[in-house]
């Protein structure tokens, strides 16, 4: 496929609400206004955060999808084996502000509280018995992966595929303490369907010398003309647009996933299944993200080893 690189800045939409076609295309670093105009209840925001360090994993999550806002939090030890979780949800949206510019304002909602400084994004939560502040360092140079996904006029999607970025900070938890090495940003805008299946996999490491990231999609961007997948260097993004074959057992998630194109051939070997299951009135979620090790090859780089996860996820909202 052939892929249109952006590289000025461009409003997400037109005034009416439908998709700017002048939008469609990927970029090295955000340049989309996100502001979405009418299509109340297709419209969904939020501001995803994966953060991985020796034996631990965290997810934090600030969503508006409309009917409904919700505030996420969930921490894994995977040597003792238990978890930290905590979530709730707000009819409406309501008390939700999220910005319509990647690190466009403060995120503030129940512990958790996300803003920018001059060298990345702080991150600080506050909970029971549980308290992490975290500052995402932003590399000078580095580079993410923007792309608008265009299903069509009226259902479209901008993400923001942030990956690899070193993490300075600790977890408390329970009076252990536990180191962060990396973060990966999700912030996705836009307006969908109310039925949704994807494939999403993020991965980030040392590899030779070098920091290696890696992101990875399917099912949702195919056929579009576009895809969500790239690979970076040291900060220096490279754009894949192959169509990703996401092999995998859905009666043993465990089992090893194969992941897959002309230029891409990937193993991701799971260690652990973090199994989310939501039913909400209208809202429904079912998600399998797993936890491990990438290794093979991108192009012609050796993938050796880098941690991350792999999920499959299915959505009515």
């Amino acid at each position: 496929m052939a892929e249109r690189e952006l590289t000025g800045e461009v409003d997400l939409c037109r005034a009416d609400g439908t998709l700017n076609p002048d939008a469609i295309g990927w970029s090295r670093r955000p340049l989309h206004r996100c502001v979405l105009p009418g299509s109340w209840g297709r419209r969904k925001r939020w501001d995803f955060w994966g953060l991985t360090g020796p034996g631990c994993a965290m997810n934090l999550v600030v969503a508006d999808v409309d009917y409904v806002g919700i505030t996420g939090l969930w921490f894994h030890d995977f040597a003792a084996g238990r978890s930290y979780e905590k979530g709730t949800a707000s009819p409406l949206g309501r008390a939700m502000d999220l910005p319509d510019r990647v690190g466009g304002g403060r995120i503030t909602s129940g512990p958790i509280d996300i803003f920018e400084e001059p060298r990345g994004t702080r991150i600080r939560v506050r909970a029971k018995r549980f308290d992490a502040d975290l500052l995402v360092v932003r590399p000078d140079g580095h580079e993410s992966l923007g792309v608008v996904i265009p299903w069509s006029e009226r259902r479209f999607q901008y993400t923001n595929k942030d990956v690899a970025r070193p993490v300075e900070g600790s977890v408390t938890w329970a009076g252990s303490s536990y180191d962060v090495s990396w973060g990966c940003l999700d912030y996705g805008r836009g307006k969908w369907p109310y039925r949704t299946r994807w494939n999403w996999g993020a991965g980030a490491g040392v590899c030779h010398g070098s920091t290696i990231g890696v992101q990875l999609g399917g099912k949702w961007t195919d056929g579009t003309g576009m895809t969500e997948n790239a690979f970076s260097i040291d900060g220096k993004l490279s754009k894949i647009s192959d169509d990703l074959v996401w092999t995998y057992d859905t009666s043993d998630w465990l089992r090893p996933w194969r992941i897959s194109s002309q230029r891409v051939d990937l193993t991701f070997s799971p260690i652990y299944d973090k199994k989310t299951r939501l039913q909400l009135g209208a809202l429904a979620q079912r998600v399998d993200q797993c936890f491990g090790m990438y290794t093979g090859r991108i192009d012609d780089i050796e993938i050796d080893g880098l941690f991350g996860w792999a999920e499959e996820a299915s959505w009515r909202w």
